[in-house]
């Protein structure tokens, strides 16, 4: 199927058949509109031929039912924040944009469940939940804008990983519109459901490939009583990543344990923030840690005992949300920051055994040695091995070269090491020739296997995944 094919569609009237089914005002077709869907966080740009504003389930069956009759490519999108290019229409045909299936279905505080449409933006969700007492614990950094849809569909992370677990976790059950426009059901609205295989997990993170969300039930927890952060200075990075292992060694679990390297730091020094880091640190863990006030405090005295322990500089902590947040605007600084350094990156999201942190932040140094005008930055969930790696160049083409080959042997070392060349961004079409690095030739076909069965005339967010 090619860009083509709808351009052609439009003269037999079929443009006519989907304001029919969805009505005029819920699809767009100028140029103007059609280019502000264009692009997700990966800057990439691809142009869609038509942007249709679904506003139920039927709809969404509708579209696809005739999407599918006539072989046009669907691209699924919330808000189009993710980093792999998954909500770019690299193949043409249909945007599906989200944004008006936005609504807080049900919520049921004893069964510690909701259900949400997926257009529904993630922090909005959180603090409908937290008006119940409950808690929706995934927080990627884009959870102010990103929408739960999206999250479900690449499986996002975010800084709570190491102690609450990513998306995953949370999804209960889903009503998915296949590629032929038939709805299933998967999954309960129970905690507890074994019956046949878990066809909920084959979907959450499947990137748009398999099917379309419409409506989606969560997991909820109580709402923490206590949140506090604790910023701590290091001057050796290996002292910080050892002070987060004896961390966790000692049976603690905070609710972020965040890492913070030497090029980042000098990045956001005086960067937009209240905290001054003095020049002899050159590494940072952020933490935060909740529960039960008394566990909270019990837990923050033996956190600054054991850093105190593993040499480090100085220890700030937050005893209330606006000292919190002051905090943790050193953290979000980093990313828009970076950009004083050179006017392009590459954000990878490597994700390698806690054990092997150490390791891999050795081998990423290393290998930068090898690419001395190339700039780089570490950064992120230390707690659960999940490391954001950029690498920054100007905009002469060779320093893009160089920094796509330098983005390679760190996701070969990675593998090497046991781990993931993602973490939470997922693969898109911007990892997707990275892909047989970690899947073997087998588990790569069985995967295809899955995508064909499930839609075999491949309209469903085409060019992801396996390219």
């Amino acid at each position: 199927m090619n860009t083509t094919t709808i351009k052609t569609l439009k003269t037999n009237g079929l443009t006519e058949e989907l304001n029919r089914l969805i009505g005029k005002e819920n699809v767009l077709f100028t140029l103007e509109d059609r280019i502000c869907y264009a692009y997700d966080g990966s800057k990439q740009k691809y142009i869609p031929d038509v942007v249709a504003l679904p506003q139920s389930t039927q709809h969404v069956s509708d579209i696809l039912r005739f999407a599918h009759k006539h072989e046009i490519p669907v691209c699924p999108r919330g808000a189009g924040s993710g980093l792999t290019g998954g909500a770019v229409p690299v193949k043409g045909g249909i945007i599906l944009d989200f944004t008006q299936m936005n609504h807080l279905l049900e919520i049921i505080p004893e069964d510690l469940t909701a259900t949400v449409e997926p257009g529904i933006v993630t922090q909005t969700f959180q603090n409908k939940v937290a008006q119940y007492g409950l808690f929706y614990p995934p927080d990627p950094a884009s959870a102010p804008f990103s929408t739960i849809g999206g999250n479900v569909a690449e499986c996002s992370g975010g800084i709570t990983g190491l102690k609450y677990g990513v998306t995953r976790d949370y999804i209960l059950s889903l009503e998915v519109a296949l590629a032929d426009g038939s709805i299933i059901h998967t999954g309960r609205k129970t905690l507890k459901s074994v019956t046949g295989y878990d066809l909920t997990r084959l979907f959450v993170g499947s990137e748009g490939t398999l099917g379309v969300f419409t409506q989606i039930t969560v997991k909820l927890l109580p709402l923490p009583e206590k949140i506090e952060a604790l910023l701590i200075f290091f001057a050796k990075p290996q002292d910080a990543v050892l002070a987060a292992n004896k961390i966790i060694s000692n049976n603690l679990l905070p609710r972020a344990l965040e890492f913070i390297d030497k090029s980042s730091i000098d990045c956001v020094r005086g960067y937009k923030q209240e905290i001054q880091i003095p020049g002899e640190v050159n590494a940072i863990l952020l933490i935060d840690i909740d529960g039960k006030e008394t566990s909270v405090k019990a837990e923050a005295s033996l956190i600054e005992k054991i850093v105190a322990e593993n040499h480090a500089c100085n220890v700030v902590s937050a005893k209330n949300p606006k000292e919190r947040d002051a905090l943790w605007e050193v953290r979000r600084a980093i990313s828009p920051a970076l950009y004083h350094i050179a006017p392009y990156k590459i954000n990878e999201d490597i994700c390698v055994p806690r054990s092997r942190i150490l390791e891999i932040l050795d081998r990423i140094a290393d290998i930068h040695k090898r690419y001395p005008s190339l700039k780089v930055a570490s950064f992120g969930h230390i707690g659960d091995g999940n490391i954001h790696v950029n690498v920054m160049y100007d905009k002469e083409e060779q320093q893009q070269i160089m920094a796509e080959r330098m983005i390679e042997e760190i996701l070969r070392a990675t593998v090497e090491l046991g781990g993931t060349i993602s973490g939470e961004h997922g693969i898109g079409n911007v990892k997707s020739r990275f892909l047989p690095l970690e899947v073997p030739p087998q588990e790569l076909q069985i995967m295809k296997d899955i995508k064909h069965l499930l839609d075999p005339k491949g309209i469903l967010n085409p060019g992801k995944m396996f390219g």
